[in-house]
This record gives structure tokens, sequence and C-alpha cells, in this order.
């Protein structure tokens, strides 16, 4: 039976306190694109996505009109593009990104992922290609978003990658250079990335998924942040039993959602992803329910407990709604896409060094941080390393998306506008790491891995 109070306060969630489907992510293989000749595939390619994808906008928008549901983004994943490079004879893959953001654009998305490697234990002859091509792609292409895999605890960390991909992300700032660097936002470097994350711009259409799947992102840290408030002084297992409730309620609409887009579509449905997505929007931050949970400010000493048990409790209260959850499904804490979070870096509170810590229990890593345009591909390079060994040691996913902004320093910032949002340029530490890079090879899966 449909209960009035219920509704009413899904209404009220809506209209006063930011909740939305964060994102409906299509995922397509592309298995079956793989040729020789470089424009065959990328006619395939495209002709693959238009197909599979020509109704995934105008269904979400009439669920959206039905339900009176926000459905902020509806994107596209495909499977890692190296996997269709290895055949390719072309030294030059970016054609591939280009017929992805064609395609995309031709069939209203937002963006579209998986222009990826998964480079953890090597490089096939298609990883390499289509990371030489990540400048050349990603400064040419408005949706297209990437992501490397460097590492899993199973396999290590393929240092040989990491070292790599700090010479990348300096060369796509360069080259995007009159945009902030902004496509520097569009790549992402992982540690144990999953295969059914709907959220940019690590999503991809894992190895192990079907022909078509539909998965859903929700959000609603704006949700989160006013039951917290109207609880007033409780103690922390109150709390915790809240968040959990809260977090029910808003997965229950993701799976909702999930059910009717797929039965539409005529598709399988995959996963909800339960992240609590900011957006620099007042009142949908991240960074302010660590504030009402006590905090004086974001990045205080007492940050990483609270934002621990945030990211626990909405697990467990997201489970619950769900047959099938994946993705993320956590606390994501992008400093440019969260109000709060800008202004605490701002204050010179939030650190990149604190904001290192508080990986270790969110859901993601360090996430849209800008940082000085000068700092050298080893800095970066070991920025990736530190963080991806969070990952690799903790068995959970982390990730790095830094910006070097080109020819800007501590004191200025950056305004991409939108979901992007803006930030201070955040200090790094630069005394050099480059021996430490410049020894490559892999470092050993940690002695907790081997469980067979």
């Amino acid at each position: 039976m449909i209960n009035t109070r219920d509704i009413l306060e899904t209404i009220h969630m809506v209209t006063e306190e930011h909740l939305d489907i964060r994102t409906v992510t299509m995922g397509i293989s592309l298995r079956d694109c793989v040729g020789t000749d470089i424009d065959a595939v990328c006619q395939k390619v495209y002709d693959k996505i238009t197909r599979c994808a020509k109704d995934l906008v105008s269904v979400c928008e009439r669920i959206e009109a039905e339900f009176g549901i926000p459905i902020i983004n509806k994107r596209i994943s495909v499977t890692p593009a190296s996997m269709i490079c290895d055949a390719i004879t072309a030294e030059d893959v970016s054609p591939i990104a280009r017929a992805m953001d064609r395609a995309a654009r031709d069939v209203g998305v937002n963006f579209i992922g998986g222009y990826s490697a998964l480079v953890h234990k090597g490089l096939t002859k298609g990883d390499d290609k289509l990371i030489r091509s990540l400048p050349d792609a990603l400064s040419t292409t408005e949706r297209v978003c990437s992501s490397i895999n460097v590492a899993t605890t199973h396999a290590g960390i393929n240092m040989d990658a990491v070292a790599r991909c700090g010479h990348i992300i300096k060369e796509i700032a360069y080259r995007t250079r009159e945009t902030d660097s902004f496509g520097c936002a569009k790549l992402v470097v992982f540690a144990n990335a999953p295969e059914d994350n709907p959220f940019m711009a690590g999503a991809f259409h894992g190895v192990g998924e079907g022909e078509c799947v539909l998965n859903v992102g929700i959000s609603g840290p704006g949700v989160v942040r006013a039951a917290i408030a109207r609880a007033g002084d409780c103690d922390l297992s109150e709390l915790a039993e809240l968040i959990k409730r809260t977090a029910f309620k808003i997965t229950r609409m993701g799976q909702l959602v999930l059910k009717e887009a797929s039965a539409r579509l005529g598709i399988s449905y995959g996963i909800v992803d339960l992240s609590l997505a900011p957006t620099p929007a007042v009142g949908d931050s991240v960074a302010r329910i660590l504030e009402e949970m006590g905090l004086e400010t974001c990045g205080c000493h007492g940050t990483t407990a609270c934002l621990a048990m945030l990211n626990d409790a909405v697990k467990k209260g997201g489970i619950m709604a769900s047959a099938h959850v994946g993705g993320l499904s956590g606390a994501f804490i992008p400093v440019s896409e969260d109000s709060g979070m800008v202004e605490a870096a701002e204050k010179g509170v939030l650190t990149l060094d604190k904001l290192e810590a508080m990986t270790a229990v969110c859901s993601v890593g360090l996430d849209m941080i800008a940082i000085p345009g000068d700092t050298t591909a080893e800095v970066i390079s070991a920025i990736i390393a530190d963080e991806i060994s969070i990952g690799v040691i903790n068995t959970k996913t982390t990730a790095v998306r830094v910006l070097p902004v080109y020819g800007k320093g501590v004191g200025d910032s950056i305004d991409f506008g939108g979901l992007w949002g803006g930030a201070p340029i955040m200090p790094v530490h630069n005394e050099s790491p480059a021996r430490f890079i410049g020894r490559g090879g892999r470092i050993p899966a940690p002695v907790h891995s081997f469980r067979n």
C-alpha cells in the first residue's frame, strides 16, 4: 500500500533538498566492432552506439515527467576501447574517440565513457596506442571520458603505467590550456576499477558485462544533511541509524527508475550505485554533511572519522533497498564539484594531504583537484602512486583526477561552470620523487591478496 506521508516526503526531498537521479548510464559492448581498418572500426563503433542508445534520452525524459523525479544526466559507457585497438593497423587510434563523441552527440547524451585501458599488469599494442592517443583524443572531443586502471589488489601496481600517466596528464593539460586544462577532468587513473560504474569520468562497460545493460547512479547529499540537521544532538549510533534509513529511501527511488527504464528500453538492468555525488549547488554538498555531523570545517581533525561513518551507513542502508548494488557506492569528495569542499580548501583547512587520508574511507579518491600547472610529471605520478597504494592495500577502489592547470599557481582558481564547478589551485609538495618513479617495474601485490 502506498503511504501518503512517504510520497509527500519524497516530493519534499526533490523540491527542497536536491534529491535526484544523478545518471542513467547505458553500458554497450563494442567487442564486435573489432577490425584492422581504423575507418571501418570507427563506423562500426558509431553505428553500434547510436543503434543501442537511440531511445535512451527520450525514455528517461518520459520517466522524469511521469514520476516527477529529476534525471540529471543520461550517459553511455562502452567496452574499454583499447580492446578493439589491438588489431588496428593504424598507429593513431584517436578517430575512435571522435566517433564515440559524434555518436554521443547524435543520441543526445551528456557524456560517453570507456575510452579506456586496463593495464594493471602490462600493456598490449592496443593499450599502448590508446594511451598515446589520449592528449589528442581528449583535447578534440567534447563528451568523451577516459580511464586507465593501473593496479589491482591481486596484481599489484604497474609503476611503468603510473610513470607514463604523469606525462600524459601534463600533455593533456597543455593541449587544453585555453580552457584551464579542462581535458584533465575527463581522465581518471584507477586502482581496482569497478566494471559497472555509472559515474563519469571513470565509467566503462566491463568485460564481464552483457551485450547491453542499464546502470543508475543516485545522489542526495542535501537529503542526508537535512535529515541530520533535523535530528539535532543525538548520539552517533542514532545518527548512523538515521543515515541508513535515509539512504534506504534514496536508493529505493533509484531502483524504481532503473527497473522502469530497463523495461521500457527492453534491455537488462544492472546495478544501483549508492554514491552521494555532490554538485556545486548550495545545499548539495558532502562537506556540509560532515559539518552538520559536528565539524567546524571539513578538513579539520575528525573529518576522516565522520566520513568513514557516513560512507558505511550509506552502504548499509542502500544495500537493503536494492537486490543489485554496485559501482562505487559511497560518498564522493570531488573538490571542484562540492561547494563546501571548495570553501574549506580556500580557507586552507582542507589540504591535499588531508584529502589523501580521507580517500582511505570514501568511495573513490583524489578527485577534481586543481594543482599548479608547473607541477612536474614525476610529482603527478607520485601523487597517483600514493593514492593507488591506498586502494591496493585496502582492497578498495581508489582513483586520481588531478588538473595541473597550465599557467596558473597557488592563489589562482578555475571555474568550469555547471556540474564541474570551480576550485582554488591547491599546493603540492615539490620535492622530487623522480628517482623512485624512474625505477619502473611493478610493486608486487600485498600478501593478503593471496586468498585462493
